[in-house]
């Protein structure tokens, strides 16, 4: 049996891809007390009668820290809002007033309050926030989606043409199924006050992206090296919004840092199993990638 097996877990973000896929191993791992937690807990209709308590749980509501009553460990999974360090700052706070002995946070790689990357920063703020709770956590600073090659697949399958800045560098992609049962197992049985990089088994670069996608789709694709202001310019070109082109520029010049390539044992250490690599990813796609 895990070591809080018996403890009440509340995954906040239910509603979303790694929220629900979180509750699902969960309840695989046999979880006692699980608490779904969701601005709309109506898109929770999939867990009513297994064993689940759907609650809403919204970070910009004044009345949060009565909303977490009873919860004793937290997953808080990162939001997408335009306000995120201060909803998230909020409910670091609620969790403290309401009693939460432990709180799991979904974070990126080496967050820092000057980062280029839209967003790091606000992670960057959160941990700090959490760190200061004086409560016990575990920071999982997921990588990149190995999904999120996908995304950028149709584009390069249509023109033959694959561009990046990461200046050669690599990315240690991890699978958002890893990612789930990596903060699965942090609710679980983590203990005291730790941060670790969620990666996938090794770094791969765009080069080899480019490889993958030739031999899984059939169509040759060739992989070339720009400057972040050559990328910017031909993403806006092409009609990407400024923010989206601006975000994924930073993306790139954070992986041409080496940020992105750091790889740890930490799916294994709470799942008990390697991660997936990016091959095994992409080929549960093979059909769509070769249409």
């Amino acid at each position: 049996m895990s070591r809080f097996a018996d403890k009440t877990v509340l995954v906040t973000g239910a509603g979303g891809q790694l929220g629900r896929l979180v509750v699902e191993e969960l309840l695989a791992k046999g979880a006692r007390r699980i608490i779904a937690g969701s601005r709309e807990p109506g898109k929770l209709a999939e867990f009513e009668g297994r064993e689940v308590e759907l609650r809403q749980i919204d970070f910009d509501d004044p009345d949060l820290a009565a909303k977490l009553d009873g919860v004793e460990r937290m997953l808080m999974i990162s939001t997408v809002a335009a306000n995120r360090a201060e909803q998230q700052r909020a409910a670091v706070q609620a969790a403290r007033s309401a009693g939460v002995q432990h709180i799991i946070y979904t974070s990126a790689p080496n967050p820092r309050p000057n980062a280029s990357a839209g967003g790091i920063a606000d992670h960057y703020w959160t941990e700090q926030a959490v760190a200061a709770s004086g409560l016990e956590f575990t920071v999982l600073r997921n990588h990149i989606y190995a999904e999120a090659v996908l995304m950028g697949a149709a584009g390069a399958l249509r023109s033959g043409q694959m561009f990046d800045a990461t200046a050669g560098k690599g990315r240690a992609y991890v699978s958002r199924a890893d990612c789930a049962r990596t903060a699965a197992g942090a609710l679980l049985e983590a203990q005291g006050q730790n941060i670790f990089d969620v990666t996938g088994p090794a770094p791969v670069t765009q080069e080899e992206v480019a490889r993958l996608l030739s031999e899984l789709s059939g169509k040759s694709i060739a992989r070339i090296g720009v400057t972040p202001e050559q990328l910017l310019e031909g993403m806006l070109a092409a009609g990407l919004p400024p923010f989206m082109a601006n975000l994924l520029v930073a993306f790139d010049r954070d992986a041409a840092e080496g940020h992105h390539a750091i790889v740890a044992d930490t799916v294994e250490r709470f799942t008990g199993r390697a991660p997936q690599n990016l091959q095994a990813v992409l080929a549960l796609h093979r059909e769509s990638l070769a249409s």
